[in-house]
C-alpha cells in the first residue's frame, strides 16, 4: 500500500509565496514520476508540475517561471515553492505519483491541500 500527504497549503495574500511537499510512503520499489496538480472551483483538475524518475521537470505554461518543483534526495518527497502568487493560483493541490510497489506501476493521488490567494 502507498500513501502520498501533502502538506504546506494556506491562506497568502497576491504576491507572496507558498511551499507544499508531499511524501510518499509504503511499499515502494520505484517511483516513475511525481506530479502536482490543482483543481479551482467549477474547474477540471489540471497539471501543473511533473518530476520524471530522471530528474526531469516540466511546467504548465501558467505557472512557467513562478513555480519550482523539486524533490529530496529520498526521492519520496517532492516539494512544490510557489512564488508571485496569484488569486488564480486559488484551489485545491494534489500530488500524483507513479509508483510500483508490487509488480506494476499505479497512480496514487494524495488528499490534497487548500491554497488560496487573496487579491
Amino acid at each position: 500500500q502507498v500513501q502520498l500527504v501533502e502538506s504546506g497549503g494556506g491562506l497568502v495574500q497576491a504576491g507572496g509565496s507558498l511551499r507544499l511537499s508531499c511524501v510518499a510512503s509504503g511499499s515502494i520499489l520505484s517511483i516513475n514520476s511525481m506530479s502536482w496538480y490543482r483543481q479551482a472551483p467549477g474547474k477540471q483538475r489540471e497539471l501543473v508540475a511533473t518530476i520524471t524518475s530522471g530528474g526531469s521537470i516540466n511546467y504548465a505554461d501558467a505557472v512557467k517561471g513562478r513555480f519550482t518543483m523539486s524533490r529530496g534526495n529520498a526521492k519520496n518527497t517532492v516539494y512544490l515553492l510557489m512564488d508571485s502568487l496569484k488569486p488564480e493560483d486559488t484551489a485545491v493541490y494534489y500530488c500524483r505519483g507513479v509508483i510500483t510497489s508490487t509488480t506494476f506501476a499505479y497512480t496514487y493521488w494524495g488528499q490534497g491541500t487548500q491554497v488560496t490567494v487573496s487579491s
